[in-house]
């Protein structure tokens, strides 16, 4: 069995007492079953980083975590500013909020280069290569520009853009042949995979080859849709267990007997808390008889506080929400719960199991997880109801959810009303059909579905 070199922008290092979760413990078991190393950036800033030479390496259950710091000016440029303030919102199709600087493409360069001259001389024969996400597009053509031959993937969890949103970049062509140096290029839908191929074809001067598979520059590259998965029986015992507890009871209590809904999301313009706010308003003025009836908790983690839009978006959904309260809140009811702390997994398990509605309205999104944790938590003898954007990777699976448009605030409040007015009955058949879904596949299967592909893909022809 290969070796596995996983690369991603930071590296989840062990440490003392922290339990690592979702992705990074399915990427950790393949690891520790191939033998491997995890390779990227250590999340510290030091003003020398550049001129390090040797990475750092911790390892634990049989994996090497290596890590490598970066400076002031490359956190800025290939972080906060290229990958953060420029390709996030390409990917997801909001080019109204890229903010692009030929400095920052140059750092976000010079990182890739520098990633790809560490990591070559840890490269042995035999080994395979997996590269993850958006951070690191010039990775596996900064690899074979130092010799480095062996099976490379790299797995997009974003979505992928149209052609005409990927133009409105400089020097799209040149991101595209560069993905091109990959054996197999992986996105989480069909969808996202036919939008590489296109813009392959329309941008780079490449041709379809057949199923999957896209020339470019002399390269043959096969490409596929791989959606990531949850453990979601794991998932379920999680919220069983903790909706028993002290802290979900007293939760519970808080409410005084209105109907919960939940949105869980970290905070970020793609994930359209603004529009689902909204859409709860839009919602409870259509139906006044459900005002002190409801309880809405957004819990909305902030993120990459350093990127001025995610500060304005902060402030905004601040606003928001305390207009919200402000005009219809009553002594006893509070309509919105506007929450921006990180909330524990298995806490925030309980509350969904709770949740009659779960929100999720991304504008865009590669899959949405949380989409598949709240079925995951449901009581399955008298479920909840999954509000679902179309635009989520997650709808292509979860289709027996309730599909809206996530930029219609009148559909999403007619949503929430037939969620809210839903017969048990039809909450049952819906959650298990979504069930059905998400307890056949398991977060492992989807690891070793993309390697076996990659090693196929390579044993192919592709080069």
């Amino acid at each position: 069995m290969s070796r596995l070199i996983v690369v991603s922008n930071r590296v989840p290092v062990p440490t003392a007492g922290e339990k690592a979760g979702g992705l990074a413990v399915v990427l950790h078991d393949l690891l520790a079953r191939r033998g491997g190393l995890w390779f990227g950036w250590s999340g510290d800033i030091a003003d020398n980083a550049e001129h390090d030479t040797a990475p750092a390496i911790v390892e634990e259950g049989g994996v090497q975590y290596a890590t490598i710091n970066l400076t002031p000016d490359e956190y800025q440029g290939y972080y906060a500013n290229f990958s953060n303030a420029t390709l996030w919102p390409l990917i997801h199709s909001l080019p109204e909020q890229i903010s692009f600087d030929r400095h920052s493409l140059h750092v976000y360069r010079t990182v890739n280069a520098r990633f790809a001259t560490t990591l070559k001389d840890m490269i042995r024969p035999g080994d395979v290569v997996w590269i993850h996400d958006y951070h690191l597009v010039p990775l596996a053509a900064a690899l074979r520009t130092r010799g480095v031959q062996v099976p490379i993937g790299f797995f997009l969890h974003t979505p992928f853009p149209s052609p005409d949103i990927l133009s409105t970049i400089p020097e799209a062509a040149t991101f595209l042949r560069q993905l091109m140096q990959a054996d197999l290029v992986g996105f989480q839908t069909s969808h996202d995979a036919q939008n590489f191929v296109a813009c392959v074809e329309r941008l780079a001067g490449g041709e379809t080859a057949g199923n999957n598979v896209v020339t470019c520059g002399g390269r043959t590259v096969h490409v596929g849709a791989f959606p990531v998965e949850i453990d979601a029986p794991g998932f379920a015992r999680t919220a069983a267990e903790e909706s028993d507890t002290t802290a979900i009871r007293r939760f519970s209590e808080s409410l005084l007997g209105s109907t919960l809904m939940i949105g869980a999301d970290r905070m970020d313009p793609t994930k359209g808390i603004r529009r689902r706010i909204n859409g709860y308003r839009s919602f409870l003025d259509k139906h006044p008889e459900w005002q002190e009836r409801v309880t809405f908790l957004q819990v909305a983690a902030s993120s990459r506080q350093d990127v001025e839009i995610y500060k304005s978006l902060r402030e905004e959904l601040e606003r928001l929400s305390g207009a919200l309260n402000a005009e219809l809140a009553m002594p006893a009811w509070t309509p919105l719960r506007f929450v921006t702390r990180p909330v524990a997994r298995a806490h925030l398990a309980g509350i969904m199991r709770t949740a009659r509605v779960g929100l999720v309205t991304p504008l865009r999104d590669g899959m949405n997880l949380v989409a598949k944790e709240y079925v995951a938590a449901q009581d399955g003898d008298d479920p909840g109801v999954l509000v679902l954007s179309r635009y989520a990777g997650a709808a292509a699976q979860l289709k027996d959810a309730l599909l809206v448009n996530a930029f219609d605030g009148d559909e999403v409040a007619d949503a929430i009303h037939r969620a809210l007015s839903m017969a048990r009955e039809e909450r049952r058949r819906r959650w298990e059909a979504n069930w059905h879904v998400i307890s056949s596949r398991t977060p492992l299967m989807w690891g070793e579905s993309f390697l076996d592909a990659l090693l196929q893909a390579r044993g192919s022809g592709a080069a």
